[in-house]
């Protein structure tokens, strides 16, 4: 992010975080970025950034919670439940009233081969006679005519019957189909609406020590995964469990005693169901934990190519990739090899129910208790009864692993805000742009003190530069002005305000910032340029351009400003690049500019150029800018020099090479110890 004005998108916050990072001495970097750096078992510098350790939810809370989401569409679920419900009572009574046309079929057949004029206990009496009892049995169950056929007109009016019904159970479901679908886009809409504030809400401190590419993982796939996962398991799971409740109510009006026999195995399915689930849970929360890990490697791999081929690394990075990616496939094989193994399960509980059922309910045909009819029906019921039971023990692995991706995304959700704005922030009268800092203490490690005690004023149209080794507290010095940290102690005041008393939207309206590295987004030129100032003239994105000479090289491109660049600065050079953001921050006229180290892409003469052009942005206006070539601030009305946190000088040059101090020593080693050196 080249300047900040107006509260961060979850684009310019992640930028923030991979820009805006502090630039601290070594042990407090070491401290802060150690753990993940052991936990991802060394690699190559670029791969340092930490992944944070994975402590999975149980999945009875996270699945509640993820159930919980959907209480605003309450209304839309008891629609869906009722069409539900609907649907799949229309569905169950259709094989009882198939049964009672397969009976017509089956007495019409048997009472052509019975001769006309006697009755049916006539013709089962005969039949008894004869020594044929099951006959007997079946002519009193089926209720036989004797003489008559098989009644096409009843036999036509029962399936016209069936098909209407079934035809209404299809439409009920379509409907409750397409509800659930819109009830299931909307709640995954607002859990990602949900995240993207949250990530807004997040201080730099949270990404400092993550991978990009893992957030991103949770962001995007893991929230994917759970759209995915409510899309197919709550519809086919309500269907699942109505089925089970309909389905079990007709049985026992058919047969109570068939339908003890179909229920045996209703234990076993769940006692197999929960075990294999247990065991399987915790792959499918190894998988996505994996994914994370391997989306964040490949990301840092293919942002540095440069780096990774110039530095012969590629054998690493690949080896690194195959670790990674074999862990993935290891957990992932196990989770869906774990869960997979409930689904052949199912269908041998399913098919040796069916065994029973038939075999029972043949005895009771001949025995007469029973219809063919009701047999039929009910060998449909039980199909029907085993087969929801074997759908919803589908269902588990894919729920599973939405409950695991969801129990990383409620991690992120859960994660520690920023300290929120006050409920009636100050305002200031005039913006000017004095800034103090007031007995000033600050640290990212809790024991390990970085700035302590610093006082320092920069009045209003003031050029303060900051130099100093690495790590002295240059960078944090200007991210404490922004807040992007809290202090631990002291404050700094804007205009004779407390920024802590300030919105921070109101605060960053104020400041701009360029920094070293570069952010540019996809696309032209010119609306890079007006990122600054939503809502700027194209006469003032112009002049912007001309002032830092961004119009002297944008002429030679053939589409001129609306020329597209991609994030990574496609098609032009770094210094162009920079001279693009510097842009930027002309554009949007702060009363505070921030730059740091904001020419260092930029060749010498084009050096000049821009601080010339930097002199005429800096006055009326109080500036800060980090520079290491000393160079470059000889002009600045006030340098301080930083050390361990502290200022160790401060003065003009002039004063500072005098006291042959700190200054002069860093003065000395960039010049007159580099030419000393060569010699």
């Amino acid at each position: 992010m080249s300047e900040v004005t107006s509260e961060p998108s979850a684009r310019s916050t992640t930028q923030g975080a991979q820009q805006g990072k502090p630039k601290q001495d070594a042990d407090t970097v070491s401290a802060a970025r150690g753990m993940a750096a052991q936990r991802r078992g060394g690699g190559p510098p670029w791969a340092g950034a930490g992944q944070p350790t994975e402590k999975a939810m149980t999945f009875g809370p996270s699945a509640k919670r993820l159930v919980a989401r959907l209480r605003p569409e309450r209304i839309g679920v008891i629609v869906v439940l009722v069409l539900g419900v609907v649907s799949v009572a229309l569905n169950v009574i259709g094989p009882k009233i198939l049964g009672h046309a397969t009976d017509l079929v089956f007495a019409g057949i048997i009472g052509k081969q019975l001769p006309a004029g006697i009755t049916a206990a006539q013709a089962a009496a005969g039949a008894r006679a004869q020594g044929n009892d099951t006959i007997a049995n079946v002519i009193e169950a089926q209720n036989v005519i004797p003489g008559m056929g098989i009644d096409f007109h009843a036999l036509g009016l029962v399936l016209a019957g069936v098909m209407a019904i079934y035809l209404g159970s299809a439409v009920f479901g379509y409907v409750q189909g397409y509800l659930l679908n819109g009830i299931v886009q909307r709640t995954v809409f607002s859990l990602r609406r949900e995240v993207e504030d949250k990530i807004n809400r997040l201080p730099l401190s949270y990404f400092d020590g993550r991978q990009r590419g893992e957030v991103l993982s949770r962001v995007t796939n893991d929230i994917d995964n759970v759209q995915q996962s409510l899309q197919q398991t709550m519809s086919q799971l309500l269907t699942s469990l109505l089925t089970i409740v309909g389905v079990l109510a007709m049985m026992l009006t058919v047969s109570p005693l068939l339908s003890l026999v179909a229920l045996i195995t209703v234990p076993v399915t769940f006692w197999l169901t929960r075990a294999i689930g247990k065991r399987s849970q915790k792959q499918f929360v190894a998988q996505w934990r994996n994914t994370g890990v391997l989306n964040g490697h490949i990301e840092e791999t293919f942002t540095g190519q440069e780096l990774v081929r110039v530095f012969g690394r590629r054998a690493e990075v690949e080896e690194i990739f195959r670790e990674k990616n074999e862990a993935l496939y290891q957990a992932s094989f196990r989770a869906q090899f774990i869960s997979g193994i409930i689904m052949p399960s199912m269908m041998f509980l399913g098919n040796l129910n069916y065994v029973l059922v038939a075999v029972i309910g043949g005895l009771r045909v001949a025995s007469g208790s029973m219809s063919l009819g009701d047999v039929q029906a009910f060998i449909q019921y039980s199909r029907q009864f085993t087969q929801p039971l074997t759908q919803a023990a589908s269902m588990a692995n894919l729920l599973q692993s939405g409950v695991a991706s969801a129990e990383r995304v409620f991690e992120l959700l859960d994660a520690a805000e920023q300290s929120p704005d006050p409920e009636v922030p100050e305002v200031r009268s005039e913006r000017r742009g004095r800034v103090a800092f007031e007995h000033v203490s600050f640290r990212y490690v809790p024991d390990r003190p970085l700035i302590t005690d610093l006082s320092l004023v920069a009045e209003p149209g003031q050029t303060v530069a900051i130099v100093g080794p690495t790590g002295a507290g240059k960078t944090t010095l200007v991210n404490l002005v922004l807040r992007f940290y809290e202090l631990d102690g002291g404050r700094i005041t804007l205009d004779g305000v407390d920024i802590a008393r300030m919105a921070r939207a109101d605060l960053r309206s104020g400041i701009g910032m360029v920094l070293q590295d570069t952010w540019l987004f996809n696309g032209s030129i010119r609306a890079n340029i007006a990122y600054g100032r939503p809502g700027a003239t194209e006469e003032q994105i112009l002049a912007a351009a001309r002032a830092t000479y961004v119009d002297r090289f944008v002429r030679s491109l053939p589409q001129g400003y609306d020329t597209v660049i991609d994030e990574e600065g496609t098609g032009v050079s770094a210094g162009e690049k920079q001279l693009i953001t510097i842009a930027r921050a002309f554009l949007a006229d702060p009363s505070l500019l921030i730059l740091d180290e904001a020419t260092s892409s930029v060749d010498t003469r084009t050096e000049v150029l821009v601080q010339r052009a930097m002199a005429a942005l800096r006055s009326d206006r109080t500036s800060f800018v980090i520079a290491h070539r000393l160079s470059t601030i000889r002009d600045a009305d006030l340098i301080l020099v930083m050390e361990d946190g502290s200022i160790v000088e401060q003065g003009t040059h002039e004063q500072l090479l005098a006291a042959e101090g700190a200054y002069h020593r860093l003065y000395n080693a960039q010049f007159a110890g580099a030419t000393a050196e060569m010699e």
